[in-house]
């Protein structure tokens, strides 16, 4: 792969526009290039005459706008010399660095003097944007050492109520800061034999040790080593003054874990818990705090990788820049990358260090390799066992598959006397499972794409590195279901026609529920088997869209309830489960919810619950975050919960009313609805975009996909409307079939919405979820203690 793709392709992509632009460099090297090219091919007469007037007008140029006499007085240090570096003070006190180039006055010189202009822009923005983010990194590293403070504290505390205020060190304070450059000091492990009955005394002695290994650092020769037994003691005492519990004075904690409860706590009063030294509220805490130390060090990461990569993009673009010119420049630039801050600075990396021993100190029990697999979780490994077992899966799917629908040809299943009984009672039970199955292949054709396209699905989503699944798995999972609801529609067929097991009807008919249990039982098995941590986070997600507006709103939740709207039809098989088996219908194969007033208020209702819960999302966004944008979202739902309670009650009624009002509320969802996908989600159809009618930032280089799918869209999101168009039966459909048809393109139209979603929010982050995750802090300090600290 050619280094710009890579270098794009390791971009963080919310700092996108703060790494250096290769791109743009590399296009001004072929001017560069494109002007050598035709000097080196003898013009006319003409065409020189022409060329001779340009070159006197551009040298006239280069003297009156002083860019030769700037640097007149800067003498050339040798023949070779292409290029003078200098760093110039400007009125902030920030360094701006600019390059002379000395042979602006050769033929084509002009270009190059342009090349390396921009070529400082491009090195003052990528420094400039360096220095801000490390100076954040060392401001929030100076909060953890806050919070570490109040955790050391209240550790001893609960450890040991007894303990005065006045035998406690003030750790950490010295846990993140230093004098020279304000990074994390390591807590070295020890223990005062005075206080060997306490369990987190090392916490006490890790402030003198960390200063300790500093002033080693600080002295350089043979006779500072002597010294610092002598010396070093009495600074080391100083450090290790001691100090008093007086910290937990000063904090209120709010370790409280969100749940309906809290929330409803929380609105009624806003204030902050306090302070009962229990060991739940410890270990909660310590839980916050483990969560905050991880993504720091993932922010120290990504910015040691910014640094890198922009110094290898400088690097690159310099020796390409003398192969074209047959100059020798790339040295005293490179020169001055490596002097500058950016490639002379030190500060990330004594950060990581530092997080890397506080990290494994405090929170591995000194397990070093357990501590830095928590920080730096190893990728998922691609098994080949999964492949085979996707292939295996696939392939008893389709053998299933073709023998149910010879069998149904052959036995010609559909126009026999009991076929629209099967196709109502028994077809809704088994579409359930074609429905999830369907959604399924779609999603992991999705994870296929985004990885692919390397969208960072597993970060937006929330997953934990290392436990995501990827297409693969998510295939096989698909496939195996595929295989159980296939081989018990064979089954069921088989047990119906048999004479043999013709009279056990009953049992026949429970192989669904049965089937729907197994289900079941995996999904909520605590068992640490078939991809326990994403189960558990699936039903997290939907408990919290469930609750909704009672839990903050992550992007995960919304997604979720974003495919539940695309499973209406699952939603209400699954309701047709329970009046099929509660009310004891299966024993008689008789359908007589339909008919019930009870199972159609549960259907209507079951179809507007999905589109309520995104409702109330929005909502709970609206107010947190005051985004009027949330507002018209939310009336976006609105008007699809109005659009369906419509044309449910049509479907059950009819009604010229009922069709006439449910035809125009249909038609203002489906515009609304459609416009918010292409425009909002997606970020298309924008007139000012450098991709006419698309936006600025895309992931496919085709851009022909983009308007397929938009097209799509707009032809899928119509097939709902099928239930007032008078398209409810085909001559070769059962109504039941044609129903589960229009309710697979609608997972399909869901799939593609997927992708291009995520694309966006990869891209641009418009549902504004960071790059970085906002981690809470367990510790809240008192206004006048943080003065007192600031």
């Amino acid at each position: 792969m050619k280094f710009g793709k890579e270098f794009a392709a390791q971009m963080v992509q919310e700092w996108q526009e703060a790494y250096m632009d290769y791109n743009y460099l590399k296009q001004t090297l072929k001017e560069v290039l494109r002007f050598r090219k035709l000097r080196s091919t003898p013009p006319p007469v003409a065409v020189a005459t022409a060329h001779g007037s340009l070159k006197r007008r551009v040298s006239l140029y280069r003297a009156f706008s002083g860019l030769t006499g700037r640097y007149r007085g800067s003498p050339r240090k040798s023949e070779d010399e292409v290029i003078l570096v200098s760093a110039v003070q400007e009125a902030g006190g920030d360094e701006h660095y600019q390059t002379l180039f000395l042979n602006a006055s050769d033929e084509g010189g002009e270009h190059e003097h342009v090349f390396f202009r921009r070529l400082d822009d491009e090195f003052n923005k990528v420094i400039n944007f360096y220095k801000n983010k490390v100076e954040e990194a060392v401001g929030e590293a100076d909060g953890l050492s806050k919070q570490m403070d109040a955790l050391i504290a209240l550790r001893i505390r609960v450890d040991n109520p007894v303990v005065g205020g006045s035998n406690i060190v003030n750790l950490g304070s010295h846990a993140f800061s230093s004098v020279s450059a304000s990074v994390v000091h390591p807590p070295i492990s020890g223990r005062n034999p005075e206080w060997s009955r306490m369990g987190v005394i090392q916490e006490v002695e890790m402030s003198a040790e960390a200063n300790a290994e500093d002033s080693n650092k600080g002295t350089n020769n043979e006779n500072s080593n002597s010294q610092r037994k002598t010396t070093g003691g009495k600074q080391n005492m100083e450090a290790f003054r001691p100090a008093s519990l007086e910290v937990l004075d000063h904090v209120k904690i709010n370790v409280e874990p969100e749940t309906p409860v809290s929330t409803v706590k929380n609105i009624i009063s806003s204030s902050k818990l306090d302070l009962s030294y229990s060991k739940e509220e410890l270990r909660k805490a310590e839980q916050l705090m483990t969560q905050a130390f991880v993504e720091f060090y993932r922010k120290l990461r990504f910015l040691k990788s910014y640094c890198f990569l922009n110094q290898l993009a400088f690097s690159k673009i310099m020796k390409k820049y003398d192969k074209i010119t047959l100059r020798n420049a790339s040295k005293a630039y490179l020169n001055m990358v490596d002097n500058s801050y950016l490639g002379s600075s030190d500060e990330v990396t004594k950060l990581m260090e530092r997080v890397e021993a506080t990290f494994i100190k405090h929170f591995s029990n000194g397990n070093h390799r357990k501590g830095m697999k928590t920080l730096r979780p190893k990728p998922r490994k691609e098994r080949h066992r999964i492949t085979f077992s996707v292939g295996f899966f696939a392939g008893c799917s389709a053998a299933l598959l073709v023998a149910l629908i010879v069998l149904i040809h052959a036995r010609d299943i559909l126009n026999s006397k009991g076929g629209p009984r099967y196709m109502e009672s028994i077809f809704p039970l088994y579409s359930f499972f074609g429905f999830i199955v369907l959604h399924m292949l779609v999603f992991a054709a999705n994870i296929y794409y985004w990885k692919r396209y390397r969208i960072n699905y597993a970060f937006i989503f929330g997953f934990k590195q290392g436990t995501e699944l990827g297409y693969r798995e998510v295939l096989l999972l698909g496939s195996g279901l595929a295989v159980l609801a296939l081989g018990g529609i064979l089954s069921n067929l088989d047990m119906e026609m048999d004479p043999r097991t013709k009279s056990f009807i009953a049992v026949t008919e429970l192989i669904p529920l049965a089937l729907l249990t197994l289900v079941l039982v995996i999904i909520f098995c605590p068992l640490n088997i078939l991809y326990r941590s994403s189960r558990f986070f699936l039903i997290q997600c939907a408990f919290h869209c469930l609750c909704a507006p009672l839990y903050k709103v992550t992007l995960p939740d919304f997604f979720l309830a974003d495919q539940f709207t695309s499973q209406v039809q699952a939603l209400r098989n699954l309701e047709f489960y329970i009046c099929y088996y509660g009310w004891g219908d299966f024993t008689t194969r008789n359908n007589t919810c339909s008919g019930s007033k009870v199972f159609d208020s549960f259907y209507f209702v079951v179809a507007i619950i999905p589109y309520w819960l995104r409702f109330l999302q929005c909502l709970r966004r609206l107010f947190e975050e005051k985004d009027l944008g949330q507002a018209y979202n939310g009336l976006k739902y609105f008007s699809i919960i109005i659009a369906v309670a419509a044309r449910t009650a049509y479907d059950l009624r009819m009604g010229m009313t009922l069709k006439i009002f449910a035809a125009a509320t249909s038609g203002v969802a489906t515009i609304f609805a459609t416009y918010w996908d292409i425009v909002v989600d997606w970020g298309l159809l924008c007139r000012n975009s450098r991709n006419p009618w698309l936006r600025d930032k895309l992931v496919i280089p085709n851009k022909i996909v983009y308007f397929v799918a938009m097209v799509v869209n707009v032809v899928l999101r119509l097939a709902w409307m099928q239930t007032v168009l008078g398209f409810r039966q085909a001559p070769f459909l059962h109504r039941t079939a044609l129903t589960a048809i229009v309710a697979c393109l609608e997972i399909i139209r869901r799939g593609i919405w997927n992708f291009f979603r995520l694309e966006n929010e990869h891209l641009n982050n418009v549902g504004k979820y960071r790059a970085f995750k906002s981690v809470p802090l367990p510790f809240h300090y008192d206004g006048i203690e943080e003065d007192k600290r600031a």
